[in-house]
């Protein structure tokens, strides 16, 4: 599934504070993922527009923490429903560089989520899951998640191409499901 190595679970984990311990964690192949979380994870479609789909309507962004070096922007986030619920935490290193002034704007104003702005802009792309994995939440995650104990949950790794080029590294992690 994946043509390139892609971005690195601890470093984009890490990226907002080397003190965060990087949670209990195993790589699983595509095909290991169970449902619901293969429907969520294992496809190359934006989650906004799948976890949109799956709560049955639109998330809401909420930047935890933020950094901008040079043209690179990087921003740790939880998406929520209408109704407040996280259902997914998120890590993007964008590539600023390689996006119009337009969709640049609209990134760091930090008020839609990314697969929207790109959507929006009819931003040429291509998401490329390039790792799956099963992880135990760490206190962070637990709390954010709103649980009262840590429950497993998956996440991927990917690149989103805009344009051809390797804009956006990410890392998505869903909140647990229970069904």
């Amino acid at each position: 599934m994946t043509s390139s190595p892609g971005p690195q679970l601890p470093e984009l984990y890490r990226l907002f504070g080397s003190d965060e311990p990087l949670p209990e964690h195993e790589f699983v192949a595509p095909e290991a993922v169970p449902e619901p979380y293969r429907r969520l994870l294992v496809h190359p479609y934006h989650m906004t527009v799948t976890v949109e789909d799956y709560y049955g309507g639109p998330v809401n962004v909420h930047v935890l923490d933020r950094r901008k070096e040079g043209d690179t922007y990087s921003r740790k986030i939880l998406l929520t429903t209408v109704t407040g619920r996280v259902v997914q935490f998120g890590v993007v290193r964008i590539h600023l560089d390689y996006c119009t002034e337009t969709v640049r704007q609209a990134i760091v104003e930090e008020k839609t989520p990314l697969g929207r702005v790109l959507i929006q802009n009819d931003v040429l792309r291509r998401i490329e899951p390039t790792a799956f994995f099963r992880i135990v939440p760490d206190a962070l995650l637990t709390g954010w998640f709103g649980l009262k104990s840590p429950t497993p949950t998956y996440g991927r790794l990917g690149i989103i191409h805009c344009d051809f080029r390797p804009a956006i590294d990410l890392l998505e992690i869903l909140a647990p499901i229970a069904e």
